[in-house]
């Protein structure tokens, strides 16, 4: 009995199958509808936890809310739409006004400045033309009426005398010669430039003739008239009492 127990034993132990799995270490197989079951599982799970349906009456809530802000914004709408309107007139009229001034009236205003400073320049012109023209045709026609009054004027002739006394006046002498011919000559010239004269006869010791064209009762204004007949017969005009 005791040999038939421990064939019996011998029989139960283990058998060694590493010349099966040929050394390879034991693998752990799962079955394959595991996962599936892990699905099936959590829907259950979120279908428990669902939340309870809304009530159908704050969807109507909602929808009339979102109505009335629909018709408030469409209002807005129609109310700012004079204004922008208005707005959009404004800026097209003050827009046409700016290119009605900058492109058709500025430049006809120029223009028109323009040939008015041309037209006042050669109205400036022709009056400065004609005052000159003018002026040139007086002093012409009174050169002319000069020239004729000179052609029609009679020579003035100047006078000349002879003195025989002392008449104590102061003479203004302008030449002296002892040839009283030479000095009627000359007194003749004189004469027929207008200009008067008296002959002094030689007296004092003395034999010379004076032509005077001048005489004073003073000194004083002798010398005077003898200093501005300097001019006309030079520095030898001089003063002598006779």
């Amino acid at each position: 009995m005791a040999s038939k127990d421990s064939n019996e034993e011998g029989t139960n132990d283990p058998v060694d199958n590493s010349s099966d799995n040929f050394g390879l270490p034991d693998l752990d197989y799962k079955p394959l509808d595991q996962p599936a079951a892990e699905a099936s599982e959590t829907h259950t799970q979120e279908s428990v936890a669902a939340p309870e349906p809304t009530p159908s009456h704050s969807y109507e809530t909602e929808t009339r809310s979102t109505d009335m802000d629909g018709v408030d914004g469409m209002e807005e709408t129609k109310s700012k739409s004079p204004a922008i309107l208005i707005v959009a007139v404004i800026l097209v009229v003050v827009a046409a006004g700016y290119l009605i001034y900058n492109f058709v009236w500025a430049p006809r205003a120029e223009a028109e400045r323009l040939a008015k400073e041309k037209q006042a320049k050669e109205l400036a012109l022709q009056k400065k033309q004609k005052e000159e023209a003018e002026a040139r045709a007086k002093q012409e026609a009174e050169e002319r009426r000069r020239q004729q009054e000179l052609a029609n004027a009679k020579p003035v002739i100047g006078t000349i005398e002879t003195l025989t006394a002392p008449t104590r006046r102061y003479y203004v002498i302008v030449t002296s010669d002892i040839d009283d011919d030479l000095l009627m000559d000359y007194a003749k010239k004189l004469s027929e430039k207008g200009v008067s004269t008296k002959i002094i006869p030689p007296f004092g010791g003395k034999n010379f003739y004076r032509l005077a064209i001048a005489d004073h009762d003073s000194f004083a204004s002798a010398q005077t008239n003898a200093d501005a007949a300097k001019s006309d017969y030079g520095n030898t005009v001089w003063v002598l009492r006779y």
